[in-house]
This record gives C-alpha cells, structure tokens and sequence, in this order.
C-alpha cells in the first residue's frame, strides 16, 4: 500500500506537480478505459503528481505488465505514446531505457481524468477495505499457525528487499492474501476486494513503499503475540491513510507543495 504523505523513514515527500485538470472532458470512470489508455492514465498521473521523478528510470516492460495486469505489448504502445506526449523518454543503450523525462510535460493525457473522477468511489472502497481488513487482523491474531506466521515473516523481509514499485506490489498482495489465508477463511472474497482497489493504485517511490512496510512488520508482530486489539489498530491505520496517501489525497495538493 502506499505510504503516508509526511516524512516517515528518511524518505523525502513526493512533491505533487500542477494539478490534474479535473474540468477535462473525463470517461466516466476507469471501467470506461481501455486497458492502453489505463497503463497511460496511471504512469501519468503519478508523473503529474511527483510520484514518478524526472530521470526516474521505469522497470522492465514485463514487470509493469504483470504489476498493471494488462499484456506487455499494450505497455509497450502505452510508453511509446507516453513518450510521444513527452511525459516520457526513451535512452538507447545499457544505461537506457524508459525513464521519465528530465523536464516532463504534465497535464497532457486526458484519460488521467477518469482517475479523478473516480475520487468517491475510491474512498468507499477504502472504507470498504478498512472494515474488511480489522476482521481479518482480529482473527488473523486469534488462527494464525507457526506456519502462516513464519511466511508473513519472510514475506517482511522481502519487502524490505523490493528494488521497485512493480516488485513491492506484487510481494504487498501476497502478504496481505496470507494474512487473510491465516484465518482459516477462504480468501477469495478478501481478493476481489482488494484488486478492485490495486485497480487504482499508482507508482510510487519505493523509499515509501518501504517505510510503509514498517506496519507490515508491527502487524506480524502483534499476530505473534496473539494480541487481536492490537492487530486491529495496526490494520485499520495501516488501511485508513490511503484516503490521503493514494491518489485521491494528493490531487490538488500541487499548489501547496514544498
């Protein structure tokens, strides 16, 4: 999940570029997007808002298509097109690669504005996720076995590893599947509740990504000492910071910024 707004772990808050035009003539909503426009939406928007630094070098193709759950040839078109519109570039040679622009064009692709309007849905589902997520936790801390605890544990560790958001991503759904799994419930109503709202989630610096996993790591904690209040509380935080952290809390924080 994405981390809090303010300084947490070292990292240095990302600075929200000119604020999206919410007044373009949007899609209603993200259903609307084709799977191209969507992977353009997403990269730009974090472009607009400085999630995505200028020379920002992007991962491998592969790993965004998997990360963004589209095929890799429609994230190839989508950077070319990107580049086109000069949020992004392209480098030739081994240092190269797709990177964002030194001086990107922001506010240029129109599809970013189905994201915005999108903010109340996003919200309910992050309420949504809160509520589903404290019942998880609770009983999480009363059915986790040796085993389950063990591989929330290593999955800690590998996050903490993470070399990219594309990475953090995919081990950020596992963890939190395995929590879900530690109950002894079924997991695939907590899944889709969970990848309607990955549905919206943007790059973002992996110096906050891993700060955020700091709660990851409190949360096994509280498990392993069979301590539901806590647990709670740690989940419910850990879920509740997203209405300012994603998208929708740093829209419009542009003029504010440091």
């Amino acid at each position: 999940m994405p981390p809090r707004p303010e300084t947490a772990g070292g990292a240095t808050r990302p600075v929200p570029g000119r604020p999206v035009d919410l007044e373009a003539p949007a899609l209603v909503g993200i259903r609307r997007l084709t799977a191209l426009d969507t992977v353009r939406a997403r990269i730009a928007l974090a472009v607009d808002l400085g999630l995505l630094a200028p020379g920002e070098r992007l991962p491998a193709n592969a790993e965004i298509a998997r990360t963004l759950g589209v095929g890799e040839m429609t994230v190839r078109r989508a950077l070319v097109s990107l580049c086109r519109d000069g949020v992004l570039e392209r480098r030739p040679g081994r240092a190269g690669g797709t990177l964002v622009a030194e001086r990107p064009a922001r506010g240029v692709v129109q599809e970013t504005a189905a994201y915005a309007a999108s903010a109340t849905a996003v919200h309910r589902l992050i309420d949504q996720r809160v509520l589903v997520e404290c019942g998880v936790a609770h009983l999480a801390a009363r059915a986790a076995d040796g085993e389950s605890l063990a591989q929330l544990r290593s999955l800690v560790e590998e996050l903490d590893a993470a070399e990219a958001w594309t990475d953090f991503h995919a081990l950020d759904q596992r963890f939190h599947e395995a929590v879900a799994a530690a109950t002894g419930l079924p997991v695939e109503p907590y899944r889709a509740l969970l990848e309607e709202l990955y549905a919206y989630y943007l790059p973002y610096p992996i110096s906050y990504l891993r700060a955020s996993n700091d709660e990851h790591r409190r949360l096994v904690d509280a498990l392993e000492r069979r301590d539901p209040v806590a647990a709670v509380e740690v989940a419910r935080q850990h879920v509740s910071v997203l209405h300012e952290s994603m998208f929708v809390g740093l829209l419009g924080q542009g003029d504010d910024a440091p």
